[in-house]
């Protein structure tokens, strides 16, 4: 209740604009056609283009349509040519029945822009109707006294037509009593009658018989006939007297059919038969016959069939009162029909846009009319939609109503509206209609893809396959259609960056992201790029994410010994004095890995030794220590072969060589072991020469099997004079020979040796070693020729 009282002061807003805006239509003069009834389908009536001062294709490109009320189609419009054409055989007498002139009022409806140019059509009547009556015979009664001139009234004759077709003219038989007379009453209608010219005399004849005729003004003229027979009776001087001489009376047009509608009474002071009255219609039309029913001794009239207010509002029958002398009265009865709200109002849809564009702005979506076959407030009404919509109507004059969006939409806020228009009437009970429409709203690329994540991080293991799928990035579009196809490319670094077009390749259609190449964690750990995802929309819209790609590590290195030098071409040995303690640092092995974490971390064992219980090597640090007092017994010269193995999985190693020479101390007479060391190094390079002997021997063989086979070759073909030369670039040079084992060409070490001033056994000054380049340990800021282990170690070159 509280919602329809907040909606009585809108509707009333919407009602008084509709009036006003009909007022102001109706200022303006309709544009009037015309038509003769009865033409064929597709006859021209008038240029509608012509009519409205409009170009040939103007009508078509506004979008014209002709409107009628209650959605009938009289007429249609040829847009190309603007003629406006009947679409069915029209009845006048259908359509307008007596009324005169036969207009059809109707609109001509101009939506780009929206004008509503007001017409009717005039429908000419021709003559296609004889008049007819309605008995074949009436009889009338004449006392024999009637003095000539008296006047009889005689039933009239139906013309449908209207105008100079309808009934014109009455004539009676030639006779010698009578004559007729055409009187028009007060409807303007004409009606026969019969005026006595002679008094009559029962005794020479009681029956007189006449034929009336109807003719009309049609050319040629068209006519009917009645049987007039009158009677001849004795004197009857008081004619009847009606109470009323109208009756009027109102009827609800939902009455029941056999409700008594109005009782009628006539007084006469004659006596006897002449007393006598009976009621009888005059001049009544087939439409009132079959409506009402008239009782002929009381007077009462009765419904005889269903009244509706909106096909006709009101009657009037007259009724003759006759005595039993033939004399008679007339009065009129007028029953008026009282309107019920009893026809809901109807909507008509003249134009629906269908979907409609997200970005319009204030758009027409439909635009229809409104009717309501009631009268007064029972056909007065108002139109209004839900209030949670952005849509507003727009009255506009005869019933005309526009549903327009009150702006831009949004599609991904929602695609779809359905509205209920909802027209009411103002009667008692109000009457409602509901018309539904669904409003698509189509899309637009006004959404730009946006990413799951503003940063994607990815990893991978270093050494990967080629072609390696690492990962995917995606983004939506709230748009649909080809606005929300969406296409991913990589955006190309700035100059001097990575070149990322040979590390990564991207899916277009579904953000797959594969590596192109294996990487090395040790050349490259992370990289970054940025994905940029467009739409397929026009224009197209982007949007951009930076994708961060670490490089897992893998132990693909070994561990690579610094210390002590493994590629050397003489032996590097450390000096233990015997009269070390246990726990003497001897030396240190110092290595490191190319790896990260924990497949760089680093574990050194003892794999190997002349006396394996004479030294102890820490695991973790590579710190190699006496682990017992030394003894006589213990050989002068040991050798230590040392793993150092990193923590990965698989874990890989290296094999370190030292070599150790116990001495009594650092003097003179203990300088006579590089002798041993040099003949050690003497007996390596007789080695060495042994091998390349035997090379050089095998070398010779090879060549004389070459030589005696190209001579071979050479005798047999004799084509080639100088084919058995052969050039041999000669024994492999000696002094590239690898002497260290390891397979790699390395430069010679020295240690620069300084004695005291002293004799020669004296002691030494210091002992340093004379490096071109040896990198420090890592983690150390010291230079290596100050680590302890290194004071006690000398090379001979």
């Amino acid at each position: 209740m509280e919602r329809e009282g907040a909606m009585i002061p809108q509707q009333r807003q919407v009602l008084f604009l509709l009036v006003l805006l009909g007022v102001s239509g109706a200022a303006s003069e309709p544009q009037q056609f015309s038509v003769v009834e009865e033409m064929e389908r597709g006859s021209f009536v008038a240029n509608v283009a012509k009519a409205l001062g409009l170009e040939m294709g103007e009508l078509s490109n506004r979008g014209a349509r002709v409107v009628f009320k209650g959605n009938k189609d009289y007429l249609q419009l040829n847009h190309r040519t603007g003629d406006l054409l009947l679409r069915e055989k029209l009845d006048r007498e259908e359509l307008c029945g007596p009324a005169e002139p036969c207009v059809l009022p109707f609109q001509i409806l101009l939506e780009k822009p929206f004008q509503i140019v007001r017409a009717e059509l005039m429908v000419e009547d021709i003559n296609d109707h004889s008049p007819v009556f309605l008995d074949t015979e009436v009889v009338l009664k004449i006392s024999e006294s009637t003095s000539p001139g008296t006047v009889f009234v005689l039933e009239n004759a139906q013309d449908l037509d209207v105008g100079s077709n309808s009934l014109q003219n009455y004539t009676i038989s030639p006779n010698s009593h009578f004559h007729s007379q055409i009187r028009n009453n007060s409807k303007g209608k004409r009606y026969p009658e019969l005026v006595l010219d002679k008094a009559l005399d029962r005794e020479e004849q009681s029956e007189v018989i006449l034929t009336l005729i109807a003719v009309d003004g049609g050319a040629p003229p068209k006519s009917g006939t009645i049987q007039v027979r009158i009677l001849v009776v004795d004197i009857n001087d008081n004619v009847p007297v009606f109470t009323q001489s109208q009756y009027e009376v109102q009827i609800p047009e939902n009455s029941s059919i056999g409700c008594k509608v109005v009782t009628i009474s006539a007084t006469d002071l004659d006596t006897g038969n002449n007393a006598d009255i009976s009621y009888t219609f005059l001049h009544a039309s087939e439409n009132i016959r079959k409506t009402f029913q008239l009782t002929e001794k009381s007077g009462e009239l009765y419904l005889k069939q269903k009244l509706d207010f909106e096909l006709m509002q009101y009657y009037a029958i007259d009724i003759q009162a006759t005595d039993g002398g033939g004399l008679s009265a007339e009065c009129t009865v007028i029953v008026q029909v009282i309107d019920l709200n009893d026809n809901p109002p109807e909507l008509t849809m003249s134009s629906f846009s269908n979907p409609i564009p997200e970005n319009s702005p204030e758009t027409a979506v439909a635009v229809f009319r409104v009717s309501d076959l009631d009268s007064g407030e029972n056909g007065k009404m108002i139109c209004f939609i839900q209030d949670d919509l952005p849509f507003v109507l727009k009255a506009s004059v005869e019933n005309f109503y526009t549903l327009v969006t009150e702006g831009e939409l949004d599609r991904e806020s929602r695609a779809e509206y359905n509205i209920t228009i909802t027209v009411t009437d103002l009667g008692s009970p109000r009457l409602k209609s509901d018309h539904n429409v669904t409003v698509l709203i189509s899309d637009v690329n006004d959404n730009p893809p946006m990413f799951s994540q503003r940063v994607y991080k990815f990893y991978l293991r270093e050494n990967n396959s080629p072609a390696l799928h690492i990962g995917s990035v995606s983004a939506s579009d709230r748009d649909s259609g080809i606005n929300a196809k969406v296409t991913y490319s990589l955006l190309p670094p700035e100059t001097g960056e990575l070149p990322l077009f040979s590390y990564i390749s991207i899916n277009s259609d579904n953000g797959h992201l594969y590596a192109l190449r294996s990487l090395d964690y040790e050349a490259i750990q992370a990289f970054q790029f940025i994905v940029r995802a467009a739409d397929g929309g026009s224009p197209s819209l982007s949007s951009q994410t930076l994708v961060q790609v670490l490089v897992e590590d893998e132990n693909d290195n070994s561990p690579f010994v610094l210390y002590p030098l493994q590629n050397g071409t003489a032996p590097c040995n450390d000096l233990v004095p015997r009269a070390a303690e246990p726990g003497y640092l001897v030396t240190k092995v110092v290595a490191v890995d190319r790896d990260w974490g924990q497949n760089s971390w680093l574990s050194y064992q003892l794999f190997k030794a002349t006396d394996p219980g004479l030294f102890t090597l820490w695991a973790h640090n590579g710190e190699v220590r006496t682990a017992r007092p030394i003894s006589d017994r213990d050989a002068i010269k040991q050798r230590l072969l040392v793993l150092v193995k990193d923590n990965g999985q698989p874990p890989l190693s290296t094999m370190a060589t030292l070599n150790v020479l116990l001495v009594d101390g650092f003097s003179e007479p203990y300088m006579q072991f590089p002798d041993a060391a040099k003949e050690q190094v003497k007996n390596d390079f007789l080695t060495t020469y042994l091998v390349i002997s035997l090379a050089s021997v095998s070398s010779l063989f090879l060549v004389s099997v070459i030589v005696f086979i190209t001579l071979h070759l050479w005798k047999r073909k004799r084509d080639a004079t100088n084919g058995g030369d052969f050039n041999s670039n000669g024994p492999f040079p000696g002094h590239l020979v690898d002497v260290s084992g390891t397979g790699t060409l390395s430069q010679g070490y020295q240690y620069e040796v300084c004695l005291t001033s002293g004799s020669g056994t004296s002691e030494f000054k210091f002992l340093k070693p004379i490096f071109p380049s040896l990198p420090p340990a890592e983690g150390s800021g010291k230079d290596p020729t100050e680590n302890s282990h290194l004071r006690n170690s000398f090379c001979f070159t």
